[in-house]
């Protein structure tokens, strides 16, 4: 399982306030909670790069004057007009309680269908999943290779161990979709089969 590590800044000062005179200086505030105690602190905008520009599902080991916090990221915060990253939220893990992550999907294999021409459409990109810390996984793998032309692999079609899915089960997660060379060929070969379709003679000799 892949991890990040930050070290961080204990803070006091909470508040709009607070946070422009943080954010002035290069900081991020910061919040962990869902432990014993809920913890507000601050660091570089720098020490969130790995963290918030990926796709990747990662583990936070945020230090916090000398004390560690294992933690995942909940919610982000950025600035409307600058993009910049405004505020981050943590919940830390706690090793027997369940907590709720979107895991990213990771589509392997060859669909039966876009041997046969067709197209692989990813519908979702992360199933949300309630489970044990111990049981984070960076990522969710799905098997493509019996996808046909027209069909879906949906939610309830994904099996994970010690993992509750709470998307409904019915939404397709990928699908594969005709393309227009193939729907042109089928029709070129339908024409082609239709009764009293014919070859055109050809040109009388003179």
């Amino acid at each position: 399982m892949k991890s990040v590590k930050i070290e961080g800044t204990k803070r006091s000062e909470t508040g709009k306030k607070a946070a422009r005179h943080f954010r002035s200086e290069g900081l991020v505030p910061g919040v962990i909670y869902g432990g014993a105690e809920t913890i507000h602190f601050t660091a570089p905008t720098m020490a969130f790069r790995y963290l918030v520009y990926t796709p990747d599902f990662q583990i936070a080991e945020i230090t916090v004057d000398g004390k560690e916090y294992r933690t995942i990221m909940k919610d982000l915060q950025f600035d409307v007009v600058t993009d910049e990253l405004n505020h981050i939220d943590f919940m830390e893990l706690v090793e027997d309680r369940k907590v709720i992550a979107d895991l990213p999907l990771k589509f392997v294999g060859q669909p039966e269908g876009v041997k046969a021409g067709g197209r692989l459409v990813i519908k979702a990109k992360t199933l949300k999943v309630r489970t044990l810390p111990k049981y984070l996984a960076e990522n969710i793998e799905v098997n493509t290779d019996s996808l046909q032309i027209g069909g879906n692999i949906r939610v309830e079609d994904v099996k994970v161990d010690n993992m509750e899915i709470m998307n409904s089960p019915r939404v397709p997660i990928a699908s594969v979709v005709t393309t227009r060379a193939l729907r042109q060929a089928d029709t070129d070969a339908a024409a082609a089969a239709a009764p009293g379709a014919k070859a055109a003679a050809p040109a009388a000799k003179k």
